[in-house]
């Protein structure tokens, strides 16, 4: 049998039974729950090392837990207090069942081989357990060592276990009745073929779905951007500049992917308080956090590789080094986090240039700087107003804005706004828009729909109807859709020099 330390010994919680009455007493047998993956849908280990990793307060203590004893190294983490048990992703379905048992007069024991600070912040924070039994900076008690603990306490038969992992087979062996959490294919068909098996609670996610979810395609409307400078040079003809733009479209995509995955994994805890983004994959417990890093990987893998086929690998690079910066640090610099946000959209059209081999004009980029710089606002400006409507009277999580601050940020994004249209107008009139357009004084048309366009942004933003992202808006508001077609026509009329006579405009 093992030995208890004496951490288990005292673990009983302050005002519950104590360990010795638990084995004792001739009520109900207990109903013994794992915490990681069955209690809540992450594992605390993993939660501990990469909020540590993202919290620059203790990012210099990293040495200290490069250590092959898993208990000591749970113990280091639990110290650094990196991790929120009030916001994790607890398993409802499970916490209802537990909360029915106890009003049953079942003794609820928490064991698990997360540390014991955090477990008993745990035990604390949901008010339901009886009895703590965890890891205590000498043993790591999972497997085969929470079995003969349980065994110890309860005796072989005297427990019922809620576990969902491989290594809990060996628990479920010695107990009267398994109950199987959220398990694998491969742990459920063990699972059953032990006596007393119950399948509860079976509501484990489609890993692919959450995948998918988490790299977020629908951003990838974004990166059409890398097709203008084909577009404004009349290349359309040709495949080849087909192709290439399309690996240039891809690659972004797989980097943004990569980029969008590391972020969400930063910004868990944020994420976590936010009333709609804790339904985000990793912050929701969905998909785990060591699936997210092997995607984001295989991610920035694809873009890199695809990039490098068309000759646009610095662009992806810096691309990628930005947003990585952006993500980890810079989004908390206020103005500063805008300025990058339109960057990032400039640098989609740079490297289409590049991967075309048509280079972006001076004219395009004084226009979409503007323009990038409007949207960056508005993105910023719909997450302060968000703060305000749910009755924030401070700063938006990793956000370097105060909700005081959102009109000074409109009167930035409308300012920009109107400066792209400024702009577009000196640009119908320069020698560059003689030159490759038949009609170029029908550009002009350009001018009020795109400033239509961004005034209906600012103003679905006032009234606190913008996502996210205001392309993502965009790409799903079909006024936007009519007025790119519109756009779209004015072109292809002014450079197939469609008269203006009967219009009464001068040529």
């Amino acid at each position: 049998m093992l030995d208890l330390p004496d951490a288990a010994e005292g673990a009983a919680l302050p005002g519950q039974n104590t360990p010795a009455t638990l084995a004792s007493s001739q009520g109900s047998i207990p109903l013994c729950v794992d915490l990681d993956g069955t209690l809540v849908r992450t594992d605390l280990l993993v939660e501990g090392l990469v909020s540590t990793l993202m919290n620059g307060q203790t990012f210099q203590k990293l040495p200290s837990l490069l250590t092959p004893d898993r208990a000591l190294l749970k113990r280091r983490l639990a110290e650094l207090e990196n991790v929120d048990v009030t916001i994790l992703p607890y398993n409802e379905a499970l916490l209802a069942y537990l909360a029915e048992q106890k009003s049953l007069g079942t003794r609820l024991v928490l064991v698990t081989a997360a540390d014991e600070r955090l477990a008993r912040a745990v035990a604390e924070h949901l008010g339901l357990f009886d009895l703590v039994l965890s890891s205590d900076g000498r043993t790591n008690l999972k497997g085969e060592a929470k079995a003969r603990i349980l065994v110890d306490y309860f005796g072989k038969g005297g427990f019922d276990y809620a576990g969902n992992d491989r290594a809990d087979l060996a628990v479920w062996a010695q107990a009267r009745r398994a109950l199987v959490v959220n398990a694998g294919t491969a742990v459920k068909a063990k699972a059953k073929a032990l006596p007393g098996s119950d399948l509860r609670f079976a509501d484990r996610p489609s890993v692919f779905r959450y995948a998918l979810k988490a790299m977020r395609p629908h951003q990838w409307c974004k990166n059409v951007l890398v097709f203008v400078p084909m577009v404004m040079a009349h290349a359309v003809e040709d495949p080849l500049t087909w192709l290439h733009a399309i690996a240039m479209f891809l690659s972004f995509c797989a980097t943004a992917s990569c980029i969008y995955l590391l972020n969400d994994i930063a910004d868990l805890s944020a994420d976590r308080r936010h009333p709609r983004k804790c339904r985000r994959p990793f912050a929701s417990g969905r998909l785990s956090l060591p699936t997210g890093f092997i995607l984001a990987a295989f991610c920035g893998i694809t873009g890199l590789s695809l990039a490098f086929l068309v000759g646009g690998e610095a662009v992806i690079l810096i691309y990628a080094a930005i947003s990585i910066a952006y993500s980890l640090a810079l989004k908390e610099f206020p103005i500063l986090d805008v300025f990058l946000l339109a960057t990032l959209y400039t640098i989609r059209m740079l490297g289409g240039g590049v991967a075309t081999g048509y280079d972006v004009s001076l004219w395009l980029l004084a226009f979409s700087g503007f323009l990038f710089l409007s949207l960056a606002l508005v993105k910023r400006a719909g997450e302060m107003e968000g703060v305000l409507r749910l009755g924030g009277a401070g700063k938006a999580a990793r956000r370097g804005y105060l909700s005081s601050d959102l009109q000074m940020l409109i009167s930035f994004g409308c300012a920009s706004s109107f400066a792209s249209s400024i702009v577009l107008a000196l640009f119908v009139r320069s020698d560059e828009a003689m030159l490759h357009y038949g009609t170029p004084q029908l550009l002009w048309f350009i001018i009020p729909l795109t400033l239509f366009w961004q005034c209906r942004l600012w103003l679905s933003t006032t009234r606190g109807h913008m996502h996210d992202d205001p392309i993502v808006y965009a790409a799903r508001d079909w006024v936007s859709w009519i007025v790119i077609a519109l756009v779209l026509l004015v072109v292809i009329g002014a450079a197939l020099g469609l008269p203006l006579n009967r219009l009464g405009i001068a040529p």
